[in-house]
């Protein structure tokens, strides 16, 4: 009877232990996709400021330049914080190969946008590139082998119709040419070499990808640089290299969140650079956004309350059961 009853309450222990211990394996998955997005966010923060740079820099210098100065300035801050031992780790990193490419397609994704921009108002040509969250999320099913719930493609559709919205494409329409092309074959490179970030950011650390990233940034960009290279002012200079910082902590910031998150979780947050964009345009070239931009964010924003109460509610889910 004595050994029935210590045995009732040692099974009754073992259970509270592994609901104990299903709570702290929920608990932190949770805070980390929640840091995950939160890092996104502000990366995509800093990469709208990057570029707004860009566009004030691009009217008088050519874009492989401002490349050039931009990654020189990263590579420099990753030797100032690793020293020899980051350029080591980088050589024998076994994602070199696979950031080549990733590389090669960022940098093809950046000529396409810039040369589209020449040609395409801000409203086309930003709706047209955030094209990409979608091509991200579609992607992450074949090639990270992830699960996209419904809740995420409804995120995703939300979205982009408020960039649809707030852009106004819908009254003004959009006709096929080789500029809207070229902001479409920015869309989707930008999205193959994104969910290629997450396939190598769970296989190296977040400061020898950019070593490697910012290495090979510089290689492209000087073979093209010496025919190219226009004399500068000392504030042009100043701006390039302030650009390279921003977009310096804002690929640690995107590295870390991939890290943290799965690539249909984030997707939709790409979607809040748009605000940052018509804030910027509105403090640095005085662009009065209309009522339009305003329920687009509305939707912009209600895409992402969509991804963190889903993934908050279906947490708690997790932790109950």
């Amino acid at each position: 009877m004595i050994s029935y009853h210590f045995r009732g309450v040692e099974r009754r222990a073992i259970k509270g232990e592994a609901r104990l211990c299903r709570a702290v394996e929920v608990h932190p998955v949770q805070k980390t996709v929640s840091s995950g997005i939160l890092l996104t966010s502000f990366a995509y923060f800093l990469f709208s400021v990057q570029d707004a740079s860009v566009k004030w820099l691009v009217v008088a210098l050519p874009v492989w330049q401002i490349l050039f100065v931009r990654s020189v300035t990263i590579f420099a801050l990753c030797f100032a914080f690793g020293g020899r031992p980051i350029l080591t780790a980088a050589r024998h990193s076994p994602v070199l190969k696979p950031l080549f490419l990733r590389n090669l397609l960022l940098l093809a994704a950046w000529l396409s946008y810039y040369t589209a921009a020449r040609d395409l108002g801000l409203a086309e040509l930003t709706t047209l590139y955030y094209a990409s969250p979608i091509v991200m999320t579609i992607l992450s099913v074949p090639i990270l082998g992830e699960k996209v719930p419904g809740y995420r493609w409804l995120a995703v559709a939300t979205g982009f119709v408020g960039v649809v919205v707030a852009c106004g494409v819908a009254v003004k329409g959009l006709e096929l040419s080789l500029p809207v092309y070229l902001a479409l074959q920015a869309a989707i490179f930008w999205a193959i070499a994104t969910v290629l970030l997450r396939k190598t950011a769970l296989q190296e650390r977040t400061q020898v990808q950019m070593t490697i990233s910012s290495g090979l940034f510089v290689l492209y960009t000087a073979l093209v640089v010496p025919f190219v290279w226009q004399p500068m002012s000392g504030l042009d200079l100043v701006l390039m290299a302030g650009t390279g910082v921003l977009a310096g902590i804002g690929q640690f910031a995107l590295f870390e969140g991939m890290r943290r998150a799965p690539v249909s979780v984030l997707a939709p947050f790409e979607y809040t650079s748009l605000v940052w964009a018509f804030a910027l345009g509105y403090l640095i070239w005085s662009d009065v956004p209309g009522s339009n931009v305003f329920a687009g964010a509305v939707l912009i924003f209600s895409a992402g309350l969509i991804i963190i109460a889903t993934e908050r509610f279906a947490g708690r889910l997790r932790v109950r059961t």
